[in-house]
């Protein structure tokens, strides 16, 4: 709650300091375009990383619908609480049980989160030559992009680690010894095997998964430069590529903060100054996002409230 209170008066001092008047002009410009933002191509990017959460799955048993609409929810839930981005991943879980138990969409939230840093790692590395030849070579932002793109990879390489290392099952045991937390035990140790077993026997799904991915970041690099075009600045496929590389590398970074909320509205400002574009440009930008990010937020709360009542029609005789 502290950092949330920090990002939000960190995000009022960049606005106040980058003219907020002309902030609001370029964003009142937009009037009725702001439904084009809202709606495209943002829908692409939550239907492909829904097909990436898809593929985290051993089979396709779990419809479609049902995922996109609870990852809408989790997604909504990472980013509206202080739960460092990991608590809607519990939510997701949960809002599919009647398609597929516990046993099978905990792993599957955890696989898709892997995959999705994975591919946020392969944007930043597409990004780092962008850099090489749109920043000076002695910018700072190129030495921060480098050190980050090597905090990830090394995050990653370890969270991997801990799951096909068996360190879950390690702990069970371990936890297994007092006997109120044997249940909690047992949950570990099973939860570890079906991890152990994906990456084993499922690398072709594990693959799709992180390409999936990695086409939902670069969708997004395409909403980068889309809002740009419908605020009036003109930019290349290459800049809209590294500067959503750069903030999905400030996201990480600040995974602890709800929303990045602050942020990445000053990684914009310090990537859109480094173009020559100037940092107004940059939190015009970012508001506009952030109007997109609150619109999809409600739609996410809305799958949730649809799941609250939502009851299950008892199977017929036979079924299973």
């Amino acid at each position: 709650m502290l950092l949330l209170v920090c990002g939000a008066a960190l995000l009022t001092i960049l606005v106040w300091r980058n003219d907020p008047e002309a902030i609001l002009h370029s964003i009142r410009q937009l009037g009725w375009r702001i439904l084009i933002v809202i709606a495209f191509p943002f829908t692409i990017v939550n239907v492909l990383d829904t097909l990436g959460w898809r593929f985290a799955f051993r089979s396709d048993r779990v419809p479609f619908g049902a995922l996109f609409s609870a990852r809408l929810a989790g997604e909504a839930f990472n980013l509206t609480t202080p739960t460092a981005s990991v608590g809607g991943e519990a939510v997701k879980a949960w809002l599919i049980r009647h398609h597929a138990p516990l046993e099978e969409a905990l792993p599957s939230v955890i696989v898709a989160k892997t995959t999705i840093t994975i591919a946020q790692g392969l944007l930043l590395i597409a990004g780092l030559p962008c850099a090489w030849a749109l920043l000076p070579h002695d910018s700072p932002l190129l030495r921060v992009m480098f050190w980050l793109l090597l905090v990830e990879v090394l995050a990653v390489g370890g969270f991997v680690a801990v799951q096909a290392g068996g360190v879950l099952g390690h702990g069970g045991r371990l936890l297994g010894r007092f006997a109120f937390l044997e249940r909690l035990a047992g949950g570990l140790g099973r939860l570890d095997d079906s991890l152990a077993v994906f990456y084993r026997r499922e690398p072709l799904r594990l693959a799709l998964s992180t390409f999936f991915h990695f086409l939902g970041w670069i969708a997004s690099a395409v909403e980068v430069s889309v809002v740009l075009h419908l605020l009036g600045v003109e930019l290349s496929l290459t800049a809209a590529l590294l500067i959503e590389a750069f903030s999905t590398a400030v996201r990480f970074a600040t995974f602890m903060v709800p929303a990045s909320i602050g942020a990445l509205e000053g990684g914009h400002v310090a990537i859109f100054t480094a173009l020559g574009l100037g940092g107004t440009w940059g939190m015009s930008f970012s508001i506009v996002r952030r109007i997109r990010e609150a619109t999809w937020i409600g739609i996410g709360f809305l799958a949730l409230a649809a799941y609250r009542g939502f009851v299950p029609a008892p199977a017929a005789a036979g079924e299973h």
